[in-house]
């Protein structure tokens, strides 16, 4: 049997945020860079229809939000982010979300710190 594997990504979201472990980077906020990455096998009679695929303007809403709630840890964030996408895409059996605090507060000019989760179906 064959199978198309497709994936729905969204790279490059920019988000000003105010997570961070130290007081100073919960009042002071940093710039943030998530991408998504979602995976499923494509069925047969799945063409132009919304319901039958990833919708990333919902992704990016999800991303946007919890951009939004101030968190002290990246992990935090990741795993809220990927559990609501899965709860909102369960032909998805395939997520991973990344997060990327753009020159953390460490000393290092162009560095950027990230954390990231990837669930998979079993099975």
């Amino acid at each position: 049997m064959e199978t198309i594997r497709q994936y729905v990504t969204l790279a490059d979201m920019r988000f000003y945020a105010f997570h961070g472990y130290y007081p100073e980077e919960q009042v002071l906020g940093n710039e943030f860079t998530v991408a998504i990455r979602t995976g499923f096998n494509r069925r047969k009679g799945m063409e132009e229809e919304l319901d039958n695929t990833v919708n990333y303007e919902t992704l990016y809403h999800i991303a946007k939000s919890e951009m939004q709630l101030p968190r002290k840890l990246l992990e935090t964030v990741v795993e809220t982010m990927l559990m609501r996408i899965r709860s909102e895409f369960p032909l998805a059996d395939e997520i991973e979300v990344a997060i990327y605090k753009n020159q953390p507060p460490f000393g290092a000019d162009r560095a950027k710190a990230g954390v990231s989760m990837r669930w998979e179906l079993d099975g």
